[in-house]
């Protein structure tokens, strides 16, 4: 492993334009939060899914659906210009349409809710859960293209830049919770308050999505962003189509061999926290006091966590990259103590000490993932800082998928011990009876029988329940 440092470049230098009222900075943010406001708005909804398809592992189906269709796209935009030799379509397209999408399915979802046929019950029909795993996986699809195209183009801008649209990332999380808690405690707990609740909050993240197209297509008349388009050396984040004479062609994997080190600990930060968040915190954590409200402020809690995270490097960020990459490696440690939650004590089952958890877990990728993220063009040239970018956000995605994998197998697991565990409760309590009315027979038969009935019932026991009676046995020559 290099321990590499990694300073300020050319790009940070002194020679752009003020940002007047950091108004760059913001709509950086909001883009940031206006990719991810989509997943967030379906995933904490959760709650009223699962009671519309109670038969469905609602969590499950989402992640699956979203990060395939994510990570497909993410492949093909690096593969791209390396592989197929062809330019990407221009970033005002890939953004427009991905902002445009994500308004599409933020609609579909609560107007599919309103025409569906439900049974007697209120459950939602097959077809309509068809329709919202789609626009689930359109959402990935939007999110892919969005994202990476942004994370890409920022790359060569100045770090601070970057550190906004992450942070936009962590405060979609927030803002969709908050939405949520408020939306779900201002209207009555019923089937109805539930539902108009969630279609509320959709409704307004529809707003969002609108607003980052007004504001993406601003951006360019902003002076700092300008300064970047105008540059010589180097061309700005909103051209994708640069002269041929002044930049080389980036190699993908060139990129990826320098980049390998931060690579696998991006990976490494989303299998922790994909096996972790959001199917774990939504399914396998109880509480008899928050009840419904558990798995909302637990992903409350985690998306806190992540934002106050990539905040933190505004302040500051490590300078050595060997710390990056064991801090990564340091996170297996939630994995125990989230199972604690589960098997461990009982003071470790309590809400107080859950949340807390969640809590760090949140701080820990969001502060790893803005570091990552913004040291990874430091490590390239200019010229290839978009393809890093993207780069690391396939590399998120694999890691989530990975993370999702891990978590799949490890609920496997212990799904497969509590079945063995009471497998082995139930076949104890038929032995046990079994064995009673063994001796209740014994005590009433007559004395000619006795024997008879006694060395029948005694064969047949050891054939389907030889521990019972072999135990018992033990204990009667101990007594003898």
């Amino acid at each position: 492993m290099v321990n590499q440092h990694w300073q300020p470049s050319a790009r940070d230098d002194q020679t752009e334009p003020k940002d007047p009222y950091y108004v760059a900075y913001i709509i950086h943010f909001l883009l940031g939060a206006g990719y991810l406001v989509p997943w967030n708005s379906f995933i904490t909804a959760v709650d009223y899914f699962q009671y519309l398809y109670p038969a469905k592992h609602i969590s499950k189906v989402f992640s699956v659906a979203y990060m395939v269709a994510a990570m497909t796209v993410l492949f093909i935009l690096t593969c791209w210009s390396s592989f197929f030799k062809m330019k990407l379509p221009a970033l005002k397209t890939r953004m427009n349409l991905g902002y445009a999408l994500f308004v599409l399915v933020l609609l579909v979802a609560p107007i599919t809710d309103w025409v569906d046929h439900r049974d007697e019950f209120g459950r939602g029909s097959n077809f309509a859960f068809v329709v919202l795993v789609s626009t689930v996986a359109v959402t990935g699809f939007a999110e892919g293209l969005t994202g990476g195209s942004l994370v890409g183009a920022t790359g060569k801008l100045p770090g601070r830049y970057m550190q906004a649209v992450v942070a936009g990332n962590a405060s979609a999380g927030v803002l969709v919770c908050m939405l949520r808690i408020i939306t779900k405690a201002s209207l009555p707990r019923s089937r109805k308050g539930l539902r108009t609740s969630t279609h509320i909050y959709f409704f307004t993240s529809t707003l969002i999505e609108l607003l980052c197209i007004i504001f993406f297509n601003l951006l360019h008349r902003i002076p700092t962003i300008q300064h970047y388009m105008t540059e010589p050396t180097q061309t700005s984040h909103l051209d994708d189509h640069p002269p041929k004479t002044e930049l080389r062609r980036p190699e993908t994997l060139l990129v990826l061999k320098k980049l390998r080190w931060l690579a696998v600990s991006m990976v490494t930060i989303y299998v922790v926290t994909l096996s972790i968040f959001p199917g774990y915190l939504s399914e396998n954590v109880n509480s008899t006091f928050f009840g419904d409200w558990y798995p909302v402020l637990l992903i409350t809690a985690f998306n806190i966590g992540d934002f106050l995270g990539k905040c933190l490097t505004a302040l500051y960020v490590l300078k050595r990259s060997r710390w990056v990459v064991w801090g990564c490696i340091g996170r297996v440690v939630f994995f125990p103590l989230f199972m604690g939650c589960i098997f461990g004590p009982n003071w470790l089952r309590k809400e107080v000490p859950v949340v807390l958890l969640t809590l760090l877990l949140g701080v820990s990728n969001g502060y790893l993932t803005s570091v990552l993220m913004i040291v990874a063009p430091k490590f390239v040239a200019v010229e290839e800082s978009n393809i890093s970018g993207i780069v690391m956000s396939l590399f998120l995605a694999i890691g989530g998928c990975l993370g999702f994998s891990v978590y799949n197998s490890i609920m496997l697991v212990l799904q497969s011990r509590l079945r063995l565990e009471d497998d082995n409760q139930h076949r104890l309590v038929l032995q046990w009876s079994f064995f009673q009315a063994c001796s209740s027979l014994q005590s009433s038969a007559t004395v000619t029988t006795k024997p008879v009935l006694k060395s029948l019932l005694k064969r047949l026991s050891y054939r389907q329940f030889p521990s019972v009676l072999k135990n018992n046995s033990e204990k009667t020559n101990g007594a003898t």
